[in-house]
């Protein structure tokens, strides 16, 4: 993998992760354009760069996680997280099977796409912020367990999930981040612990790059979000991922070979 090439991935990663739209479908079209999708490294790389985009949030939020120590607040994020632990743990080998699939990808982006495209209307989700229970926190980590069928994606499932239960757009897409940092820091320490091994030397530069990369742009995606949300909602997400799954279908189709990432 070159360093452009990682910035690509990176720059992927960043806008994607954060935003309703799937970075694993995102993800497969990137790497299979560039040629790299098979690679062992690149595989590993996708992964590793996660924790770049998981320290956006973190800095984004210092005064929320850091500054003002909230035992609350991590209590809710323990009990969000549990059941994408649990589920995670138990359904690891169906979930790596789903992610060899490219249709089952597609077809999450389509049907999600048009989820978001209506959402508005079934929901009437409220301007201002109010307190969240456990019980609430747990029922929005349920909503993130279907987030493991790839193509779904975390953060639309999360927020949909807040916005279900009574909570304003902003409120539950904030929350959706916060839940992003044990999951994906969980996820991708799992994952990185079992593959580490394969990383060389001349490898450190390109991911500390690469980390680097996802850092900054999600940093930025996640500001963009927040105001787009507030003020818009999520159709031109839905219109976004319905023009993708279709392009996915349509390049499967077509006969064009897409390698997961």
């Amino acid at each position: 993998m070159t360093f452009w090439q990682a910035a690509v991935l990176a720059i992927v990663e960043g806008l994607t992760e954060f935003l309703p739209v799937s970075s694993t479908g995102h993800m497969i079209i990137a790497s299979s354009l560039m040629g790299i999708g098979q690679e062992e490294f690149v595989k590993m790389f996708t992964v590793n760069i996660q924790f770049g985009a998981i320290l956006s949030v973190v800095v984004l939020y210092w005064k929320r996680f850091v500054k003002d120590i909230d035992f609350n607040f991590y209590l809710k994020l323990l009990v969000a997280f549990i059941p994408a632990a649990v589920f995670g743990f138990l359904l690891n080998d169906l979930i790596d099977s789903l992610l060899e699939n490219v249709y089952v990808v597609a077809l999450m982006l389509l049907m999600g796409g048009i989820i978001l495209v209506y959402i508005d209307r079934w929901i009437n989700a409220p301007q201002q912020d109010k307190p969240m229970s456990f019980a609430q926190a747990f029922k929005i980590g349920l909503f993130q367990c279907i987030a493991m069928i790839p193509g779904v994606s975390r953060s639309a499932a999360t927020i949909i999930g807040g916005m279900v239960q009574g909570f304003s757009r902003k409120q539950a897409a904030e929350f959706s981040f916060f839940l992003a940092v044990p999951t994906m820091a969980a996820a991708g320490g799992y994952k990185l612990l079992k593959t580490y091994d394969t990383i060389q030397a001349e490898d450190i530069q390109i991911l500390l790059w690469g980390n680097l990369v996802a850092f900054v742009v999600a940093l930025l995606a996640i500001k963009f979000f927040i105001n787009f949300l507030t003020k818009y909602g999520f159709k031109v997400f839905g219109y976004y991922r319905i023009a993708l799954g279709l392009l996915l279908l349509v390049l499967l189709a077509s006969g064009v070979k897409l390698d997961i990432v």
